[in-house]
């Protein structure tokens, strides 16, 4: 049996790794790729939105957003989104800000399945939030 070949990229958009790690990985064929967690991140590497979650939450979709682009998708080639929050208390805000975003995403309406996860912290103590993708190109 040949294995597949497994590729890795940084596509044009993408800011600075938070540490050793691809922003996206992919079987050979290219189809479907898997997109690390996007945090708030500016261009320079610089935390976004310290203490300010909706500010987080848009630099994270305005990150992930600019990773799938530099693909050449869209955020209707999203699969699947897995969310990670640092506290509970984030759910009520993400539900309200996804609930005025998404619609820009996705005409119809009908979105991606998403698993929303609280855990003790990200890579940062100043990350609120971060969010993965699986997306078909």
């Amino acid at each position: 049996m040949t294995m597949a070949a497994v590729r890795y990229e940084n596509p044009e958009g993408s800011n600075p790794a938070q540490g050793l790690y691809s922003n996206v990985g992919y079987v050979e064929d290219g189809r479907i790729r898997m997109v690390a967690g996007q945090l708030a991140v500016g261009a320079e590497g610089e935390v976004v939105g310290v203490g300010d979650f909706d500010a987080q939450f848009h630099q994270v979709f305005d990150n992930l957003e600019a990773v799938i682009r530099g693909m050449g998708g869209t955020m209707a080639s999203v699969l699947k989104f897995s969310t990670f929050v640092t506290d509970r208390a984030y759910i009520e805000p993400f539900m309200r800000l996804r609930a005025a975003r998404f619609p820009s995403f996705y005409a119809d309406e009908v979105y991606p399945p998403n698993t929303l996860l609280i855990v003790q912290g990200l890579v940062k103590h100043e990350f609120m939030i971060e969010v993965e993708a699986v997306v078909a190109i």
